[in-house]
């Protein structure tokens, strides 16, 4: 995505240049067209089977979400949604030995014999390898900090791209952090013979919407695991003791952040309740906006297992039993809702969600804020969490009057929760505000999208950001700088 700035009008209730943000999505749009048509060339005849069989799954959970798969927009969604998980999981067709074979190299130094380290060997470790998964119990990928360290045995030494791409073959499937971690050192071993390998990972998964708080990886759900081979094994090991210090000078400390296993580590499999039949059911939540927990409903769920089919898994093996039902949850969240019922009291031209501030009246024109309004939408191009801030600035009548911020964050989930691209949200939060204060507003949008380190794209540490001004704002370039300015100075100290 690009950095799009919406402008708007004084005229027609300070709508948008429609033309203009027309455009720049079409553009957007054009973008994906050529992205995913480039890569319909080089597809498989397996791989384009697969996805003509997850499509029509795809269409059958938009239409559950209450959408119009016809509607420009989601057009394309199945086509995409398949690929992205096609990619997503292309590594249960890649083999290690491919990747290694040729990648081995003599090295004057290393102990020929095979099992002990050379005395000037020593011990490689890169770090800070950036991947993502998915994970097998909701299907939601999560990210990913690797770090791989071996120690180079009979006289030979691994290309050290190859590390990082072994890693990628075992994250590109379904996956949890532990098995994750004991599958890339199983594989490294057994494909370099080294003296021992050590693998650590620090793993992130999305929390539920309702309790994601803000635009960073702070609030996620956070655990780090490990697995070692050879020298690297027992307590005492000193070449674990090396790794581990080396991995310090980075500020990682494995001891610190190591947790064990747990069901709590993704969200949505900790709010399952075991049934009779074996298949999970969730709690409901108390999260102050999600919504009614409901049954996920039975034609979602068989498209789910029909997808997982598609890719080649086994919905009945014991790690996905409950998979389909806590994807659909998830979506669910997202599903399209009537306006009257959602907005709590922010109902458009309605100056009953103003109040009075105590002591005396505000400035003429006064600039109001509210910053730091966390989101969680769903990207309705790839059926994946976009997630961030919303600040929101607006200009009041001249009496004073401001606008409570439980308004605007009922104002920000209701256009979040559901399937959004973040240009239409800001826009469409910009005009809610600027129909109930008539003088001017301004929404800036700060998001990170999950897309984008998914489907080959990978561009971990991107952000997007979006901004829409109407009214008065428009013809003020100081009232607009002040506001920024406000949220450059309270970025610091926004939880």
């Amino acid at each position: 995505m690009t950095h799009l700035e919406a402008r708007g009008t004084t005229t027609a209730m300070g709508a948008l240049e429609e033309a203009h943000l027309a455009a720049a999505i079409s553009a957007c749009e054009c973008e994906c067209y050529e992205e995913e048509e480039e890569d319909d060339l080089v597809e498989g005849d397996g791989e384009a089977a697969a996805a003509d069989a997850m499509e029509p799954a795809v269409r059958a959970l938009l239409l559950g979400l209450g959408e119009d798969a016809r509607r420009e927009g989601l057009r394309r969604t199945p086509k995409r949604v398949a690929k992205a998980f096609r990619d997503g999981t292309r590594g249960y067709k890649q083999k290690v030995k491919d990747i290694v074979q040729g990648a081995l190299f003599p090295e004057v130094g290393v102990d020929k014999r095979t099992g002990s380290a050379g005395g000037t060997g020593g011990q490689v470790v890169v770090r800070d390898i950036d991947l993502f998964s998915y994970c097998e119990s909701c299907l939601l990928p999560f990210s990913i900090q690797c770090h791989v360290g071996y120690v180079p045995s009979g006289g030979r030494v691994v290309g050290l791209s190859k590390l990082s791409r072994v890693a990628d073959v075992f994250a590109k499937r379904l996956q949890n952090p532990q098995r994750l971690a004991s599958e890339v050192c199983g594989a490294l071993h057994a494909s370099i013979q080294p003296a021992g390998v050590a693998v650590a990972l620090q793993c992130w998964h999305i929390p539920l919407p309702e309790n994601l708080k803000c635009k960073t990886l702070q609030g996620w759900i956070s655990t780090s695991h490990s697995s070692r081979s050879g020298v690297f094994e027992g307590e005492s090991s000193s070449f674990w003791n090396d790794f581990s210090a080396l991995l310090k000078l980075r500020g990682i400390d494995m001891e610190r952040d190591s947790h064990s296993a747990s069901i709590a580590w993704c969200p949505l499999r900790s709010h399952d309740v075991p049934v009779c039949n074996g298949h999970c059911k969730k709690a409901t939540t108390n999260g102050a906006i999600s919504p009614k927990s409901v049954p996920a409903p039975s034609n979602m769920v068989s498209a789910v297992s029909s997808m997982l089919l598609s890719l080649g898994e086994d919905p009945f093996r014991k790690e996905l039993v409950g998979t389909p039902q806590r994807y659909v949850q998830w979506l669910m969240k997202f599903r399209a809702c009537n306006l009257d019922v959602k907005l709590n009291g922010f109902t458009l031209n309605n100056l009953s969600v103003y109040q009075s501030p105590a002591g005396d009246a505000a400035d003429h024109r006064a600039i109001h804020s509210e910053l730091h309004l966390p989101f969680c939408a769903q990207c309705e191009h790839h059926l994946l969490p976009f997630y961030g801030v919303v600040h929101i600035g607006y200009l009041d009548g001249g009496d004073g009057e401001v606008i409570d911020r439980s308004h605007f964050q009922a104002l920000v989930h209701f256009y979040g929760c559901k399937l959004q691209v973040q240009e239409r949200m800001t826009r469409q939060i910009a005009e809610a505000v600027y129909s109930v204060s008539h003088c001017g507003a301004i929404v800036v949008v700060e998001a990170n999208h999950i897309c984008m380190i998914s489907r080959g794209i990978e561009k971990i540490r991107s952000s997007t950001a979006t901004i829409a001004v109407l009214g008065q704002f428009l013809t003020d370039p100081s009232a607009k700088s002040r506001f920024l300015q406000n949220v450059v100075d309270t970025t610091g100290l926004a939880v």
